[in-house]
């Protein structure tokens, strides 16, 4: 069959099922395939003629209606991670057509016309009983999806309605034969991940769609929430999460009902956290590896193995660069071309392999090389370790750079982490500093970006005599534009000013150092900054008696303002 072929093929928007049964849960009330059915060709007469679609649902529930609705509307839907300015951008070009859905009357869509989703209780609503299940051609563009920005910057990858149909196909035979069932009929996901995510999308609401199982519309955040959301639907119950969120949920100490499944993704699980995830549920934890780019590409059950088995009839193959390193491509069954990887891999044959790292985080200390994705597993996984990062500074001590370990671990002093590192790792990895903090500027998915990381390793390093550089993004819709000019705005100086405040504030050390009001000793504005613009704000303190700061701030590669802090108590 060639490709123009199977472009054409109609795929149905549900996977065959009883539609009286659900196919989703709102608070313990049962959802059916006929209500949605009717919510979606409902909606999809009120929507625009032309799209595409920002899909901002945070109800899952309404969030699959709208993508429904779209695909009926031949529009495709675009899946932000959220709702600011320069992520919205980023997914349609200045001038189309593109508009919003949402749930959540109060929630503003800057630049774009926005479409309100009802989410009514189930009794509110007329179920068709006679209602027929749309179907779409495979090559239809269906979404566009972000990259999460763990390895750059975040870009949209535009998904056909026969991608995401493929993607579940070569899931659920796994799954299924995982939990010892011939189908995943009545199997009901709970996710804490948001469904915008690419692993949010297709392990909950696709995989219910497009697999027969049912998903429960909220998002439960809390260890206490998750709880109820799992009592609150019916066995087999799946839990959608990731290593972070599992983490969490596990330390808190609330009893789980049983849980007959637990979906981990987005970074490598220890066996450890593993163990106790199953102990803790009685159910079976599988560990899903892929990315946007891909999609879903492997599982692993690490209570029993450190192998990943691909899904159907993915192949992964190693391809030489021009470096003499391997990239890693994985190609065949729903994965419309061959797509590299940003790991490397330990292949066992073209459909097993290992997981060694992210291929960005490998780093060389003293002529030894590691992953920083190992020296994590290996630091979160000592007991009493909440949650830890390790990352390189730039400066070099004694010729060598050394890895710092950051820790949230109130119960364990810097020694005995230190001391449990030396029995994992070659002593070269080992940290010669800990830092303990109370919490990382993780993402909702539980990622931790790289660019988020140094600018929290280098807030909290910061002594009083550091320089500090802090990136800040200027909102595109910031209410100081409509003033300053229109036609041509640009940033008033007093707010930029506040951005430096604000960024100063946000290191310990330097607040620190010039009290709670401190003073503007000079200023100059030297270029306009402009809606959009990305600010880098270089925080250099002065050595001497006044212990003042002086600031720098870019636009690229142009200056656009400078000038000078001091301590309140020399005003």
């Amino acid at each position: 069959m060639t490709l123009s072929t199977l472009a054409d093929r109609l795929l149905p928007l549900l996977a065959a099922r009883d539609l009286a049964r659900p196919l989703a849960w709102r608070d313990g009330v049962a959802l059916s395939g006929h209500r949605f059915l009717a919510d979606v060709a409902q909606l999809a007469r009120a929507l625009p003629e032309s799209g595409p679609v920002v899909n901002l649902c945070s109800d899952r529930y309404a969030f699959a209606v709208a993508f429904g609705a779209a695909l009926v509307r031949g529009q495709a839907s675009l899946l932000p991670p959220d709702a600011r300015p320069d992520t919205l951008a980023r997914l349609h070009e200045a001038g189309d057509p593109a508009y919003a859905v949402i749930d959540e009357a109060t929630l503003q869509t800057p630049g774009l016309t926005s479409v309100m989703v009802a989410t009514a209780d189930a009794a509110g609503a007329v179920a068709q009983a006679d209602a027929t299940v749309p179907c779409f051609h495979a090559g239809r563009h269906a979404a566009s999806l972000l990259t999460s920005g763990s390895t750059g910057a975040p870009q949209p990858h535009a998904k056909s309605w026969g991608t995401l149909v493929g993607d579940i196909e070569a899931a659920v035979p796994r799954l299924a034969a995982l939990l010892g069932r011939p189908t995943l009929e009545g199997l009901t996901l709970i996710a804490t991940v948001p469904v915008q995510h690419s692993y949010g999308l297709e392990s909950s609401v696709l995989l219910a769609m497009l697999g027969g199982a049912a998903f429960d519309a909220g998002r439960p955040f809390f260890p206490a929430d998750v709880a109820r959301a799992l009592a609150s639907v019916p066995r087999p119950r799946a839990l959608v999460t990731t290593p972070f969120h599992l983490k969490t949920l596990l330390l808190s100490g609330i009893a789980l009902p049983p849980v007959d499944l637990v979906l981990s993704a987005t970074a490598p699980l220890s066996p450890q956290l593993a163990a106790q995830a199953e102990r803790a549920t009685g159910g079976v934890l599988v560990e899903i590896y892929g990315s946007t780019e891909s999609g879903q590409v492997a599982t692993r059950r690490p209570t029993q193995s450190e192998v990943w088995e691909t899904l159907g009839d993915i192949r992964v193959q190693a391809r030489p660069g021009a470096d003499g390193s391997e990239t890693f491509v994985v190609e065949g069954d729903f994965i419309p071309e061959p797509t590299p990887m940003a790991d490397v891999l330990d292949r066992v044959d073209a459909r097993s392999f290992r997981l060694l790292g992210r291929a960005n985080d490998l780093i060389h200390v003293a002529g030894r090389r590691s992953s920083l994705g190992y020296l994590n597993h290996h630091l979160n996984s000592i007991p009493g370790v909440e949650d830890g990062a390790f990352w390189l500074p730039d400066e070099v001590a004694d010729g060598v750079v050394r890895p710092v370990a950051f820790v949230v671990a109130p119960t364990l002093a810097a020694q005995a982490i230190v001391a449990a590192l030396r029995e994992r790792l070659e002593a070269v990895f080992v940290p010669r500093r800990v830092v303990h903090v109370t919490a990382f500027p993780r993402a909702d998915t539980g990622k931790l970006t790289v660019r988020a990381l140094r600018e929290f390793a280098l807030a909290q390093l910061a002594a009083d005599d550091t320089p500090v550089r802090v990136t800040r993004e200027v909102a595109d819709d910031h209410p100081a534009f409509a003033g300053h000019f229109p036609g041509q705005p640009l940033l008033p100086g007093a707010l930029l000013l506040s951005e430096v405040l604000e960024a100063l504030r946000g290191v310990p050390a330097l607040s620190a150092r010039l009290g709670p009001a401190p003073t503007l000793a000079a200023a100059k504005f030297l270029a306009p900054v402009r809606p959009g613009n990305a600010l880098e704000i270089d925080l250099l303190p002065e050595a001497g008696a006044a212990r003042g700061l002086r600031f720098e701030v870019r636009c690229g590669n142009e200056m656009v303002a400078s000038g000078r802090w001091l301590p309140g108590d020399s005003a």
